[in-house]
This record gives C-alpha cells, sequence and structure tokens, in this order.
C-alpha cells in the first residue's frame, strides 16, 4: 500500500472535513503542521506528499527517492521545486479553482468594510454612542458609494473575472491589465494597460500571480501613479507588494487606504509597516478559507491523486 503524507494539514482541515478519501486511497499519516528541520524525517519512505505551506525543495527531493507524487493543497505551488520535480520524474499537482467564489467574495468585503467601516460602527453603538447621540444617525468615517466608480483588476483569470462580475453589479466601471486575457471577460471589463488601469481606477485589486516579473508590482513608482483618493485591495500574494512604500504612500495621504489579506511574510511579524500604517486594513489569510471552499480543495486533491494512480496526471504544473 502506498504510504501517503500530509505534511500541513491543519490550514485545510482543523478538524471540520475528513481525509477519508486520502485513507482509502494508501496507509496516511497527517502531520498539523511541519518544521522545516521535520520534512526529510517525515517523507522517507512515502511514495506520495501533500502540502500546503511547507516547503519541498531539490534537496528534500534528493534525499527522499521514494517519492513519486507531490500534491499541493493549494492553488500558487512555489513551496516546490518543480523544476527538481521534473528531473526526478515526480508528479507535481494543484488545485487550481477551488476557491474562486471565496476569494472574490472576500476581496469584495475587505472593500466593503473601508467604504462602510461596518464594524466599527457597529462596536461604537454597542458602545452606547447612538444611545447618546442627539440625532438620529451619525457615523464616524466617511461613507463612499461604489456606483459610478472604476475598479481596476490586475489579473483577470478565474478569480479577477469573479470580481469584477461583482463590481459590475455594484454599479462599477471595470478595468482590467492581463497578459492573458480572454475573450470571456470582455462582456465585464475593458482591458487597458498598466499605466491606465493606476491612473483612472477608484480601486486597484490585485488578482495576478506571483511571478518574477510581478513581485514588487505596486510600488512607490506605482503607487504615484494612483489617485490619492484610491483603495488598494490584495487577496493575491503579499510579495506583489512593496510593503514599506505601500505604507509610505498610507501615512502621507498619497493614498487613501489599502486592505490586504496576504503579507511578505506569514504569519505576520510584529516589525511590518503595515500594521502602523494608516486606514490600513489587515486580514490572516482568510479569503480562501470558507468551509464550501475548503470542501471543494479536498474533493479535488483527492481526484488529483486518483489520477495519478491511474497514470493520468491531472493539474499538473
Amino acid at each position: 500500500m502506498m504510504k501517503i503524507v500530509v505534511l500541513d494539514g491543519y490550514a485545510e482541515n482543523p478538524g471540520d472535513l475528513s481525509w477519508a478519501g486520502f485513507e482509502a486511497l494508501g496507509d496516511l499519516t497527517v502531520y498539523e503542521r511541519t518544521p522545516p528541520d521535520l520534512t526529510m524525517e517525515r517523507l522517507s519512505g512515502a511514495q506520495a506528499a501533500l502540502t500546503n505551506k511547507t516547503v519541498i525543495s531539490a534537496a528534500i527531493l534528493d534525499r527522499c527517492p521514494e517519492l513519486k507524487y507531490i500534491g499541493v493543497l493549494a492553488t500558487g505551488y512555489n513551496v516546490v521545486d518543480t523544476e527538481a520535480a521534473r528531473a526526478r520524474d515526480v508528479v507535481v499537482s494543484n488545485v487550481p479553482s477551488y476557491g474562486t467564489a471565496a476569494v472574490s467574495q472576500f476581496a469584495v468585503a475587505l472593500l466593503l468594510e473601508i467604504c462602510h467601516h461596518v464594524g466599527r460602527h457597529d462596536q461604537a453603538v454597542k458602545a452606547g454612542r447612538w444611545e447618546s447621540c442627539p440625532d438620529y444617525s451619525f457615523w464616524e468615517y466617511p461613507l463612499i458609494e461604489l456606483a459610478g466608480r472604476t475598479m481596476g483588476l490586475i489579473g483577470f483569470g478565474r478569480i479577477g473575472l469573479a470580481t469584477g462580475r461583482i463590481a459590475r453589479a455594484l454599479g462599477m466601471e471595470v478595468l482590467a491589465y492581463s497578459p492573458h486575457a480572454g475573450q470571456v471577460g470582455r462582456p465585464i471589463a475593458r482591458c487597458v494597460d498598466l499605466d491606465q488601469l493606476l491612473t483612472e481606477s477608484d480601486v486597484v485589486s490585485l488578482h495576478c500571480p506571483l511571478t518574477p516579473e510581478t513581485r514588487g508590482l505596486i510600488n512607490r513608482a506605482s503607487l504615484a501613479r494612483m489617485k490619492s483618493s484610491a483603495i488598494l485591495i490584495n487577496t493575491a500574494r503579499g510579495d506583489l507588494v512593496v510593503e514599506e512604500d505601500l505604507a509610505e504612500a498610507l501615512n502621507h495621504d498619497r493614498l487613501y487606504a489599502a486592505a490586504v489579506d496576504v503579507v511578505s511574510v506569514e504569519p505576520i511579524r510584529g516589525d511590518n509597516p503595515l500594521l502602523k500604517a494608516k486606514n490600513c486594513l489587515i486580514t490572516p489569510h482568510i479569503a480562501w478559507a470558507a468551509l464550501a471552499s475548503r470542501r471543494r480543495l479536498m474533493a479535488t486533491a483527492v481526484e488529483n491523486f486518483q489520477a495519478f494512480l491511474s497514470g493520468q496526471p491531472r493539474n499538473q504544473v
């Protein structure tokens, strides 16, 4: 029976899902988390590994010659040295589309929180502020209507397209920048170059992968091209943004607000400049994590492994 090791299963399944699909396919061992110095030991003798954020490097592959399959419990697969895996005939599969609905919904939730500060106003009411108010209504932050404003999407794959559909439903004009924009998105967004998107958008939302070309895409120069009244949303990858430059833009009122679900080092470190930046909303990388989304992830990961066992790998990267 094939030995299957889950290196860091807690994020995908903190107890509200089942590993039964994998248990039916081999001898399964699940670790909630794996520190780097234990990765080789835990993969020793395994033919299949499942990882979310635990790194599987070329050095680890060299020391684990029996490994034939790596299933990434995520869409991004930069934690695996795919070139080294390919050279050693190790199949690597990811789960490309499980979180489309959840992440696009969350991106817009971040935007709406900036526009209305619903949570802060709820806290104010429960603290007695409304009860003691001489007027029937009060607000502590500017309230922003999105209808008629422009959403700019950097990246126009599944999640960018879904986010664009929601923005259109809110009455926004939608611009998109993507080298790979397809015909399916044309009714939703007008495709423009990056400079036009940055200068014309009231909201810029990031939905592109992290590549050498996109690393640090949002930096001092690109922020300078944005409106000082603009809002930046990042639910993609933390390293798309130069965080020091974003904090500086916020603190000097060169950008109105930002909301990020991802940062460059996760969990966030206490010295991250965004923690003290003005009007910056930070959530702990949870856009993907709705139960329905994680159920799809688990089901697809099992199907990927079944396809590998049948000799027809799918979602191979």
